[in-house]
């Protein structure tokens, strides 16, 4: 078969769009054709994956491939496409079944020698595959991060030849089992710890009541900052589709684990800090 289509997930915002990997193997010279609005990092995928299945010990096929990213008008970035495009080539080339991947979403930069490394965003991608009824593969150290997404099989691997064993029926990989949710964080400090600023402390039980906003206007050392820590442990617990929001956010914005989930989160940006740098800025975010 000198076709094969493996199914994959970009990242924009929260969201994980679905991308198909589509691989087409011809007769000509021997080239690599990558097309799909790639960005520089996909776009340097194919030097990585070529060096990542010679040093697994696999054939790269002396043809031209031609490599397609659907939907063609979504870009693409990062590393994340490695694993599915490495697996589409050697289904392409008839070294690994193509069937056993029809069911099967792949998340995974490739190193040279073929190590399978993490990559950020893999929680909205998990709750995408599990929504779409499929399984998904991914760096075994994004797997517990994976598993937030009950019901979902995820499949955890180490190395190219990791996966490729699996599919072939050669070392099959039983589905990652989750080491529970992470450890309960210490409480939030709560208002007992506040001497007087009695009106203060009535606008915060009414905000949090109510979920209305608040304001502090004050001198510096009045307290506004102290009373503002203790709002998160007057708000009742995130709920389940809220947790999971946060943590989705969590992942796409940093390689940190979770600390205070599934509780509400806190933020204390500095008095000095921009509009931008608290929302963010430039016209690139939002494409």
């Amino acid at each position: 078969m000198s076709l094969a289509i493996i199914h994959s997930r970009a990242q924009v915002g929260v969201q994980a769009p679905a991308v198909s990997v589509e691989v087409h193997l011809a007769n000509g010279l021997p080239s690599l054709t990558l097309v799909g609005l790639p960005e520089t990092a996909v776009k340097e995928s194919k030097d990585r994956v070529r060096s990542a299945i010679l040093n697994a010990g696999f054939d790269f096929p002396a043809r031209r491939i031609t490599l397609n990213l659907a939907p063609a008008d979504l870009p693409k970035d990062g590393g994340r496409f490695d694993l599915a495009i490495a697996l589409g080539i050697l289904a392409a080339s008839m070294q690994v079944p193509a069937l056993a991947l029809d069911n099967m979403e792949c998340l995974g930069e490739l190193a040279l020698s073929g190590a399978v490394r993490p990559v950020r965003g893999v929680l909205p991608a998990a709750l995408a595959a599990r929504d779409a009824g499929r399984t998904l593969l991914v760096p075994r150290a994004n797997a517990q991060e994976a598993c937030l997404a009950s019901g979902l099989e995820v499949i955890a691997v180490d190395h190219l030849l990791e996966a490729v064993a699996h599919f072939n029926g050669h070392a099959p990989i039983a589905p990652h089992v989750s080491d529970g949710l992470p450890p309960n964080p210490p409480p939030y400090p709560d208002l007992s710890e506040v001497q007087g600023q009695l009106a203060a402390k009535r606008a915060l039980l009414i905000a949090a009541a109510g979920a209305h906003n608040l304001l502090f206007s004050g001198p510096p050392g009045t307290g506004k900052t102290l009373l503002a820590s203790r709002l998160p442990g007057l708000l009742p617990p995130l709920q389940e589709d809220e947790a999971l929001e946060v943590a989705a956010i969590q992942s796409v914005s940093s390689h940190t684990p979770l600390r205070h989930w599934p509780q509400r989160p806190f933020r204390q940006p500095h008095h000095s800090a921009s509009g931008p740098a608290l929302v963010g800025g430039g016209c690139d975010i939002w494409k």
